[in-house]
């Protein structure tokens, strides 16, 4: 809920930004390339607003919208599709304090993290 919160903000401050600045565009002279400049920095805000993920997320969970586990990775309990095999790599979530296993799978690559009990 959080991260949907910001990334409407951002998508909010990206649209004032652009508005503003086709306005300086439109008022000409000095204002032109500092509208330039807002014009720039607002698609660029929208642009990572429509495509930022949540950390340590899969695209099934992005797509399902379920809720993130602890230190915002996939849910502790659920089950975890086959082919994803546990790493010797751990580390600790710095925002959350918890202790994340990272899984991989070894034919595309793709990583998972799950919160250690």
């Amino acid at each position: 809920m959080i991260l949907s919160i910001v990334r409407g903000g951002m998508v909010v401050l990206g649209v004032v930004s652009v508005v503003g600045g086709f306005a300086s565009i439109a008022a000409g002279g000095e204002f032109v390339v500092a509208g330039l400049w807002g014009v720039g920095f607002g698609l660029a805000l929208i642009v990572f607003a429509m495509f930022e993920r949540g950390r340590y997320r899969s695209n099934a969970a992005e797509r399902d919208a379920s809720p993130p586990g602890p230190g915002g990775g996939e849910v502790g309990g659920t089950p975890v599709e086959a082919r994803f095999r546990p790493t010797d790599e751990v580390f600790i979530d710095p925002a959350s304090g918890h202790r994340m296993r990272v899984l991989v799978d070894p034919r595309s690559g793709e990583r998972r993290y799950v919160a250690e009990s």
